[in-house]
């Protein structure tokens, strides 16, 4: 009971939390409005962030869900509170340290929430996909990947990063790439849509939020989405056989 009851309140105080963020507000200022600061293409429409409600709602039931298995005389690993508690930690570090502009340690702390959720991650096998098992954990973890680009590029335009002679839009491009690479890598070796479909959510935001000011990076987005898209159908047959 009490690895539950851990879980339990660490989810509590990750809603609370981020609740307060954008009611109170934190430091006088909402996450979306220091994210609007600066034009950073790669950070998605703001319809796309009410993701955050989806998983919330999502953990809700994989917490009931961990409730039931203690009844039935199943505990939560050790391993999953652990992870599962310390990524909750490092979300409510982060937004502490976001809203009041420590920006170079907000990267270590969304760096340190991303590693959390991996490890919790890995606690599932791939036949374990059901919404009381991994799939919270998967739609969560695709959101970070997503959210720790958006944020060291958001930290490298706040310091005026050079990109070493390469624009603003090649970038962008670059880390769509990047960030497809992991969501078809994921999708092949874990069988895991529903992190794949993350990304394409927050691709589409992408193309939505720079639209016809920014071409190339618009159209990047939609294309990365299709071959995401593609790579699901296909990754499906082929573990189907």
């Amino acid at each position: 009971m009490f690895r539950t009851l851990v879980m339990t309140i660490a989810f509590l105080a990750i809603v609370v939390f981020n609740t307060l963020a954008n009611t109170l507000p934190i430091n006088g200022q909402t996450t979306g409005e220091i994210s609007n600061r600066l034009p950073v293409m790669f950070t998605p429409a703001g319809y796309v962030f009410s993701i955050w409600s989806f998983i919330y709602i999502i953990f809700a039931i994989w917490i009931i869900g961990q409730w039931i298995r203690w009844k039935n005389g199943t505990a939560p690993s050790a391993k999953i509170t652990l992870y599962f508690t310390l990524s909750a930690a490092f979300n409510i570090a982060w937004l502490f340290l976001w809203h009041y502009e420590f920006f170079i340690w907000s990267i270590v702390a969304i760096v340190s929430y991303l590693i959390a959720l991996v490890l919790l991650y890995l606690q599932y096998s791939n036949a374990e996909r059901k919404l009381t098992e991994r799939m919270p954990v998967s739609i969560n973890l695709g959101w970070i990947i997503v959210a720790t680009i958006t944020n060291i590029n958001f930290v490298l335009t706040y310091f005026n990063w050079s990109g070493w002679g390469l624009s603003d839009q090649l970038w962008t491009v670059i880390m769509l790439t990047v960030a497809t690479a992991i969501a078809l890598h994921i999708r092949f070796h874990h069988n895991d849509i529903p992190i794949a479909l993350v990304f394409i959510w927050a691709f589409i935001g992408i193309a939505v939020k720079n639209g016809a000011d920014e071409l190339l990076v618009t159209t990047a987005s939609l294309f990365l989405s299709g071959v995401i898209a593609t790579g699901i159908l296909l990754i499906k047959k082929r573990t189907a056989q």
